[in-house]
């Protein structure tokens, strides 16, 4: 049986995708007898366009360090998003006051709160010098819930996004009168490569016996060549969402979600697609 993450590989400190990693014969996560071959990128990150977003913000390349620069007029950080981390990084690379960040901003930052959802987002925002919480909690409204629990500041907390976020987080907030300032800092866009990157896959290996999406942006940009290169065999596709924001977008369009990663770890999905494929599973 062939299993395909929906997902850009994103090799860790073995050089290896984590969720590729946690496939066959890895222990007691492993996916039985399948195997895990995940595509080329699906999306890709780009600056925003800002006349769809007349009310966003644009922390590009080509400005200076902006909000970034001002720790004290906020509580703290907020990212639910790697492809977020990867847009402020980028801009500190590039930025000729990086210098700051390093000897005095990165320190600001850390004297507050840095809230992050998922180990990947974390491990992106440790790498940029932050110190993290709230990774455990898995998706935004949980997030939502661990902050609204802790936070006390009338500061507002600042929410680097990108231009598809959901509106769960910053409404929880809301209503719990924490403020929240968010700024625009990507837009996702399909990655050429999709139909071709698909193309290939089912012409070497064939339809999946399990198909994993990993964002509703994902499946949006990849739905409909999917069904149109599964035909009449879609219905035996198992498909697998990591969270349930992406089972929620799954069941919209008429899928079938066969499983739900219990948290948006490697080993969890493994354990999750392995039960997806045993007979009679739920």
């Amino acid at each position: 049986m062939k299993v395909l993450l929906l997902k850009d590989p994103k090799g860790d400190d073995c050089g290896q995708d984590p969720y590729v990693r946690a496939g066959p014969r890895r222990g007691p996560a492993c996916l039985l007898s399948a195997q895990t071959l995940p595509l080329p990128p699906l999306l890709q990150a780009a600056p925003p366009d800002l006349s769809k977003e007349p009310n966003s913000c644009c922390f590009s390349p080509g400005q200076n360090l902006g909000w970034l620069s001002h720790p004290e007029g906020y509580g703290g950080l907020i990212f639910t998003s790697p492809r977020a981390v990867e847009a402020v990084e980028r801009c500190l690379q590039k930025d000729t006051k990086a210098e700051v960040w390093k000897k005095s901003l990165k320190e600001k930052w850390n004297a507050k709160s840095v809230y992050v959802v998922g180990n990947a987002t974390a491990s992106l925002v440790n790498r940029i010098g932050l110190h993290t919480e709230g990774e455990a909690c898995g998706n935004a409204e949980k997030l939502a819930e661990y902050i609204c629990s802790r936070e006390s500041s009338t500061l507002p907390l600042l929410f680097p996004c990108g231009t598809l976020k959901r509106e769960i987080l910053p409404k929880m907030l809301m209503d719990k009168g924490i403020p929240l300032e968010s700024v625009t800092v990507y837009q996702t866009i399909p990655h050429p490569g999709i139909q071709g990157s698909l193309s290939s896959y089912y012409t070497q290996q064939g339809v999946p016996a399990s198909i994993t999406f990993f964002s509703p942006s994902g499946l949006t940009y990849s739905l409909k060549h999917i069904q149109e290169l599964s035909g009449d065999s879609i219905g035996q596709i198992k498909f697998v969402a990591i969270g349930p924001t992406t089972a929620h977008a799954l069941a919209a369009q008429g899928l079938p979600v066969s499983c739900t990663a219990e948290s948006p770890t490697p080993r969890a999905l493994a354990a999750g697609i392995r039960t997806a494929l045993q007979p009679h599973a739920c």
